[in-house]
């Protein structure tokens, strides 16, 4: 409708001003009438849902089969315990469940897009969901439309609608165009719509629609349905639950038909075959392998780090080359005019001559879109340095522009390095360029000196080259402006040279310790700007980066090479100087194809194909463009490179907790199949009843198995590895060697245990120890279920020392602070507890057929239940006196 009425008809239908805006109270009221602006998400699942979405699980059905079993058998208790482990497991599934949901609503509430709209005759930025219809919107380069909007005027402007048109192609604006007829939403050029971005140029518009009322909005309930995105760690572990059913199912039914054979009890058996097949899988991992990137991730937030998507994560932990753009993110943004080169004269900034150099300033100042005033200072550092400049010698934007109106411009983009902007002067126009110093001068054949316009020869080409040269070299950032006299289109050829300005953008002094940390890391730090090469060898070689020239390269000299040839010099270069986006995609590509995980950061339009490229595509948080950040993976939200290490730090850390935690439950869980299987394999009595191995699967599974998973990683120990590959599975560098040996010394222990007193009792009548006659010794009920506490005891506790190990598998638990992670002493405390009730309380002792326990039968038990991590202790031990005798033999 809005495109066939024109920009006064429009404004005049929404009872706006173009010049004013609405009134705070107005817009007040209309956000009332017409609600956010947000499009409907589906609906989220209630606790309700989620607890029964946790009883879906095949295994689940499996144990409540067994509860109706032993019910049927008139086991009672074993029934109850049965359907207390269902409930508790889907309880923590509803509980680790809603805090991922809430970390992750979190972090969308720091994402939430921005406007700048014009209200009560002022400039101000508002969340995109206040905004309301007859809202005045301003438009800039890499900006997401907020809403459906009439356009009120346009320069340049393009938008790229391929998200809802289909057009590949930006599309060009144009505020005048008025519809004769209903066009297709491509060819409604006098219209932006909501989630499409700006690509080029700058505009404003009114709003005509907000939320499910816009174009997008129409068609949001085919977009709001979109299934959750596994990591590939989660889909492996998929893969591995997969498998360990089907090897535990396989196991107990081998259990169940050993038995069988054995003229076991059938029922008992099979209550206990099942049991075990329950408590063989760790059911528990996807949860805590969702909670624990979930709560990672919230972590990243502390440190200014946004992770969009959950699978980045996992692949932080392996990125080995990081790309990053020099100003702002390794650099302090903060950029200062030190030195001027006017009339072939270099000057300090401070001792420019208004009378000559008025010309030098005014082009600076009037080719420029920041602002400064007493209450706001906003736009590109470069710029507002540049005002800076000028503001000491009473020459203003907002005064000169009254005497000399912009009447058009060109705005600066990556390709062609400059920006031009026309403005009026008396009877004449005059167009002023500024850019960078080398595409500048290549456009100028003139050379202004002291207020002459004289044609440029050889030698004033060389001697500006030289002054490049120089400025760069001393590691400032050059621009050039010149101008061109009388002419009525914005022209960026034959132009008049005018001068050079050297402005300096110190390095992050936090940035030089990352950028040493990474190369302890093994991680590779490449330095891309768009400088020259002396002042980008200059900052490189201060942040740690580069230490020879050499190990520089500029976008021509890119251009020179094959891709064979690129990739062959590509291992020693760190450093990438006067590049365009094209080259940064190449530049992604190359290191890729070495075999290289990288991470690539950009904040501008043109910076999202690299940014896609790129294994982790980093956006800049305050001078990104919401083009570059809805092309990324993480957000940076203090723009400081500093931040991406410690992204990488956690990434390392999150993944390493989630393989401890992994490793911790198998190896647990294989104990107790090693444990059940040989007793039986043997003709032995079951060394725990089907309620004791679900009471202890109801231990491991939860508190001690999430602990591992929140555990604070000594990241001097992490960043001093090189990262892993991402083709690494879970059970490499030892995993599957690990697992086994705890697996097979838990199981150890736990018949050490359950033989103890059958041995004790043969020994004392003088009975030779067989195998016949230790199973007839455990024919006697009160020394079976004495037996079986004691199993069951040690089995139980034994899962909380080998957790206090597995926190460090290399390192001594005295070296590591106990109090670090207090999840883990509340699983020591809760453990022991349940542990001590069981065998304790003579509710519990009836219902789990055990026996009471002395203090010296504690003692002993608990004894044996740290062998793993006594054995752990060894492992270190033996480490140290490796690493010893390796360092001894070095010297």
């Amino acid at each position: 409708m809005f495109s066939q009425k024109s920009i006064r008809q429009s404004l005049n239908d929404l009872e706006t001003d173009a010049l004013t805006g609405l009134s705070s109270k107005e817009a007040k009221n209309r956000l009332l009438k017409y609600g956010k602006n947000q499009l409907q998400e589906a609906p989220k699942e209630t606790n309700i849902q989620r607890f029964f979405d946790q009883l879906k699980d095949p295994l689940i059905f499996i144990l409540l089969v067994s509860a109706v079993v032993s019910i049927l058998l008139k086991e009672i208790g074993d029934a109850c315990i049965i359907l207390i482990v269902v409930l508790v497991n889907a309880i923590v599934g509803v509980v680790q469940e809603g805090k991922a949901q809430r970390a992750l609503d979190a972090l969308k509430e720091l994402t939430t897009l921005h406007a700048i709209v014009r209200r009560d005759q002022k400039q101000i930025e508002i969340p995109a969901d206040e905004l309301v219809p007859g809202d005045i919107v301003l438009l800039e380069t890499g900006g997401q439309i907020p809403a459906d909007l009439r356009l009120i005027s346009s320069s340049n402007l393009q938008i790229e609608e391929s998200a809802l048109t289909g057009e590949s192609v930006p599309i060009q604006k144009d505020c005048e165009f008025t519809a004769s007829s209903s066009l297709a939403l491509a060819d409604k050029k006098n219209l932006a719509f909501m989630t499409t971005t700006v690509t080029n140029g700058r505009g404003e518009g009114v709003v005509t629609a907000t939320g499910m009322n816009t174009e997008i909005g129409k068609i949001a309930g085919f977009i709001n349905h979109t299934p959750q995105e596994l990591t590939p760690l989660q889909k492996k572990l998929g893969e591995l639950g997969n498998i360990l059913s089907v090897v535990a199912i396989a196991l107990c039914v081998s259990l169940f038909g050993i038995a069988v054979f054995q003229h076991r009890n059938m029922f008992d058996m099979l209550i206990t075959a099942i049991s075990l097949a329950v408590a063989a899988v760790p059911e528990g991992l996807p949860a805590i392998v969702t909670i624990v990137l979930a709560l990672g991730v919230s972590r990243m937030v502390t440190f200014h780090a946004i992770v969009r998507r959950l699978p980045c994560v996992e692949t932080l932990g392996s990125v080995n080359v990081v790309c990053s753009d020099k100003t702002g993110t390794l650099t302090q943004n903060k950029m200062t005019v030190l030195r001027c080169y006017t009339n072939f004269t270099e000057k300090e900034a401070h001792h420019l001559d208004i009378e000559n150099d008025h010309i030098f300033l005014e082009s600076f100042v009037l080719c420029n879109n920041a602002v400064i005033t007493p209450k706001l200072r906003s736009g590109d550092p470069t710029e507002l340095a540049l005002l800076d400049m000028a503001r000491p010698y009473g020459i203003y934007r907002k005064s000169l522009e009254l005497q000399m109106p912009r009447i058009d411009e060109k705005p600066f983009d990556s390709d062609r390095k400059m920006m031009t902007t026309l403005h009026k002067k008396g009877n004449t126009s005059v167009s002023y360029t500024k850019g960078a110093s080398d595409v500048v001068l290549e456009r100028c054949n003139y050379v202004l000196e002291h207020g002459k316009i004289i044609p440029m020869t050889a030698v004033h080409r060389k001697n500006i080259q030289e002054e490049i040269s120089k400025l760069s070299s001393d590691a400032l950032r050059v621009l050039a402006s010149a101008m061109h006299f009388d002419t009525t289109a914005l022209s960026e050829f034959d132009l008049v040279f005018i001068g050079l300005v050297g402005m300096i953008d110190p390095a992050r002094p936090e940035a030089i310790h990352a950028v040493e940390q990474f190369t302890h890391a093994c991680v590779k730090t490449v330095m891309i700007t768009g400088d020259h090469k002396e002042t980008a060898y200059a900052i490189a070689n201060d942040l740690g980066i580069a230490s020879h020239p050499s190990q520089c390269m500029t976008g021509q000299e890119l251009n020179r090479l094959s891709d064979d040839e690129f990739y062959q010099k590509l291992p020693n270069l760190t450093v990438f100087a006067r590049v365009s986006p094209e080259h940064k995609v190449r530049i992604v590509k190359g290191f890729q194809s070495l075999g290289n995980i990288v991470a690539m950061t950009g904040d501008g339009v043109n910076d999202a194909p690299s940014l896609r490229a790129a294994d982790i595509g980093i956006a800049m948080g305050k001078s990104g463009t919401d083009v570059a950040k809805n092309a990324s993976d993480m957000i940076l939200t203090d723009d400081n490179f500093s931040t991406i290490e410690k992204a990488i730090e956690e990434g390392r850390c999150i993944y390493e907790n989630i393989r401890k935690s992994v490793l911790f439950l198998l190896s647990s869980n294989f104990g107790e199949i090693i444990t059940m299987f040989a007793a039986i394999l043997f003709g032995l009595a079951s060394p725990l009843r089907s309620i004791h191995i679900l009471w202890i699967n109801l231990i491991t599974d939860s508190l001690p198995a999430l602990a591992l998973g929140v555990d604070q990683t000594n990241p001097k120990h992490l960043m001093s590895k090189p990262p892993r590959s991402p083709r690494e599975g879970l059970f490499s560098n030892g995993g599957i060697n690990c697992t086994i040996f705890y697996g097979i010394l838990i199981a150890s222990i736990s018949l050490c245990a359950f033989l103890k007193l059958p041995l004790h009792y043969l020994h004392a009548n003088n009975m030779p120890i067989t195998l016949r006659n230790i199973n007839a010794s455990l024919q006697i009920p009160e020394l079976l279920a004495h037996a079986q506490t004691y199993s069951f005891t040690v089995v139980g506790l034994s899962q909380l020392f080998h957790a206090t190990g597995m926190r460090d598998i290399e390192t001594s638990i005295f070296a590591v602070n106990p109090f670090s992670n207090r999840l883990m002493i509340l699983s020591w405390i809760v453990g022991l507890f349940l542990q001590f009730i069981v065998t304790e309380i003579p509710y519990f002792v009836s219902i789990f057929g055990t026996v009471r326990l002395t203090a010296e039968e504690w003692i002993e038990l608990l004894f044996l239940a740290s062998v793993p991590l006594l054995a752990h202790e060894i492992f270190c031990l033996h480490m140290k006196y490796d690493n010893k005798q390796a360092d001894k033999h070095f010297v």
